[in-house]
């Protein structure tokens, strides 16, 4: 727009030489970057309009002097000379980061967020809480809790997205941006006037595509014969069943139907507390092999099994469920070094038994029975890559006929010279 009001021989404006901002004295602390949002100074002149705007400019001594810069508006009307200012002046506050000062008494991002957290953080499980106070702690207060509601546009959130892009992954900025979207959401829904703003409004990194740490066969093997008690037995359980760690710390004696030889995954654990399972689907009755009911009651008829007030199959001394973290970190990790295991935590279990299943060729239905997603679409996006043994003996069957058929037909052809 600026390009078509204004002569074709005008330059564009000059960028401001000092980006972080002008300056201002706070005695003994010294100098305070202060980003000054412009709003500009537009004048009538003779027969023109003027724009006029100031930029900081450092100095071969090393401080800072504001210096003023104009744009005379030939032969415009006042109308389609500040149409053509406007740009000038949203390239420099662009420049500078400045953004507008938010009216006195207007309710910003910071104050939904407070209400959240009164409201609905308090409903939410440990580990997303967790995960959405480091969100908005560390990103989204900083970069938008002074914004106002009508600011969250979606020029705003790109402007967010952009800068969470400097070294964090795309599943990374997807979180944050989840917690700010149920944030945003539930104020909608609570009558407050929030641009709507879409994930696929946005543009994100591209995903870096990371192989995921999967024990094999053998390695499952090692740490269950080498591994200390409980430790051994809890792995065990990870190898059979595919359950997460926190599910495998929470269950109680109660969840162990020897008759009906299954377990029941109704708890799951997160820095030693007890809640419920990671969501619906992960509630439910798995198959308890005969080898894992053998090492289970092997295990309960122990000096290592402790009995306590909660019932607990696996507790600490106090009688309280393991910590996923420091078993990993004090008992894990050091066992795999000691076997020469490269590195992996607990989820490494879980990825090794789809793996297993898959190449043992079981239907994707069993699989995500087994992993207890709630559609099969999640398990074929973690273990598509997976090739089952039924397709690499038919790929093999498929390559020695066609390699005896390329035989004989060469032996065929040399015959005949």
């Amino acid at each position: 727009m600026f390009d078509a009001l204004v002569k074709p021989s005008s330059k564009p404006p000059e960028p401001a030489k000092v980006p972080v901002a002008t300056p201002s004295s706070t005695g003994k602390r010294g100098i305070v970057p202060k980003r000054r949002f412009q709003t500009g100074t537009f004048v009538k002149r003779g027969e023109n309009w003027i724009g006029m705007w100031r930029i900081d400019v450092a100095q071969p001594d090393g401080t800072i002097k504001r210096e003023q810069r104009s744009k005379t508006f030939v032969g415009m009307s006042e109308r389609a000379a500040r149409a053509a200012f406007q740009p000038i002046l949203d390239h420099v506050n662009a420049a500078s980061g400045a953004v507008p000062p938010v009216p006195k008494g207007a309710a910003t991002l910071n104050t939904l967020i407070a209400e959240w957290q009164q409201q609905v953080g308090v409903t939410l499980k440990p580990s997303s809480l967790r995960a959405a106070k480091s969100h908005l702690r560390s990103h989204i207060k900083p970069s938008l809790g002074d914004c106002a509601f009508s600011e969250l546009t979606a020029k705003r959130l790109q402007a967010f997205v952009t800068s969470l892009s400097n070294g964090r992954s795309r599943k990374t900025i997807e979180n944050i941006l989840l917690t700010l979207s149920s944030i945003l959401s539930t104020a909608r829904t609570w009558g407050y006037d929030v641009p709507k703003v879409s994930l696929s409004d946005l543009k994100l990194p591209q995903e870096i595509v990371r192989k995921t740490r999967c024990f094999t066969f053998r390695e499952m093997q090692k740490i269950v014969h080498s591994g200390d008690e409980p430790l051994a037995t809890i792995c065990f359980v990870l190898s059979v069943t595919g359950m997460r760690i926190g599910e495998a710390l929470a269950l109680h004696v109660e969840d162990l139907d020897f008759k009906r030889k299954s377990i029941s995954v109704r708890h799951s654990t997160y820095a030693g507390h007890i809640g419920t399972p990671k969501s619906k689907a992960s509630a439910a009755d798995l198959p308890m092999p005969a080898t894992l009911e053998s090492r289970l009651r092997t295990y309960m008829a122990s000096g290592h099994y402790r009995k306590n007030s909660q019932g607990l199959l696996f507790s600490n001394r106090r009688g309280r469920p393991y910590s996923a973290n420091k078993l990993r970190e004090k008992k894990l990790r050091p066992l795999l070094a000691e076997l020469g295991i490269p590195l992996g935590g607990f989820h490494a279990f879980r990825h090794a038994v789809a793996s297993e299943l898959i190449d043992s060729g079981a239907p994707i239905t069993v699989v995500q029975a087994q992993l207890r997603h709630s559609d099969p679409r999640i398990t074929l996006g973690l273990y598509g890559h997976v090739i089952p043994q039924s397709q690499r003996d038919a790929v093999s069957d498929l390559a020695a006929r066609l390699g005896s058929q390329l035989l004989t037909e060469a032996g065929i052809a040399d015959s005949a010279v």
